[in-house]
């Protein structure tokens, strides 16, 4: 049975509904630790560097690097309220955080800005068009320095679609239930999730989608835009728990260089 998305569903899912039911993804210090404790191991990174935190949401990553002594990063998100509440974060943790709001493909920042431009905890293929993806990335390429480094962290479609479950739940605490129906059609995967209080019932009804790569089909992207030294690691995983974590569950990592 199909799952009809609006398509622009991007522009409003990400509230405080969405850090409650991706907690365990995005509001968990230890798997953003693990994270940047991989991202330190796989590029340059060095704390007089510009660093943008691309989508990135409530600045997670950004405010571990912070606390790491990398002081010079940029959260660029579109959801206001992740942005808000990024600040909110960085000031009670004392570190200092730049955070835009606005739309990745076309940014408004300067060219060559930033030594290194980082895509976090899966947030590409929000957008119904292919050129979306495309455009992210190319305003990635235009906004770093010769040189830098582009990292990419986002589901491997290959092994979600080995692995593909149209069904999934999970509990958060005692009261909310989380419950997700999937269907999968060629690269896009459309969810429809609920969000039940067992107190008080229904609180979000809620469908979105994500188009999904593959290793070869993400280095050819990437090529295609003119980076170079494209490398995938295909099976990262920082979860210390087993269970269905979303498009979380079959990640990759991708590292390609600007020449």
């Amino acid at each position: 049975m199909s799952i009809d998305v609006d398509p622009e569903w991007w522009k409003e899912l990400f509230d405080e509904v969405y850090l409650t039911t991706d907690a365990r993804s995005v509001c968990d210090g230890e798997v953003t630790r693990k994270e940047i404790d991989l991202i330190q191991e796989l590029i340059p990174l060095s704390p007089d560097q510009e660093i943008l935190d691309l989508c990135g949401g409530h600045g997670r990553h950004s405010r571990e690097l912070a606390l790491r002594g990398f002081g010079k990063c940029t959260v660029f998100d579109f959801s206001q309220f992740l942005v808000d509440r990024g600040k909110e974060e960085a000031k009670e943790a004392g570190v200092a955080i730049r955070f835009l709001q606005g739309d990745a493909r076309k940014t408004g920042l300067p060219p060559e800005r930033f030594d290194h431009v980082l895509v976090l905890g899966n947030s590409l293929g929000y957008i119904a068009s292919p050129d979306g993806d495309r455009d992210i990335l190319s305003e990635a390429m235009r906004l770093m320095k010769s040189g830098g480094w582009l990292l990419l962290d986002i589901v491997n479609g290959g092994v979600l679609k080995n692995g593909f479950q149209p069904v999934a739940w999970h509990e958060i605490g005692e009261d909310i239930v989380v419950c997700r129906r999937r269907s999968l059609e060629g690269d896009i995967v459309s969810t429809r999730e609920l969000v039940v209080s067992k107190t008080s019932g229904l609180v979000k009804d809620g469908t979105y989608s994500l188009r999904i790569y593959d290793p070869d089909s993400m280095r050819l992207l990437l090529s295609e835009l003119g980076f170079s030294n494209i490398n995938v690691i295909r099976d990262f995983s920082p979860f210390r728990k087993t269970g269905d974590f979303g498009f979380m569950n079959f990640r990759m990592i991708v590292t390609a260089a600007k020449p």
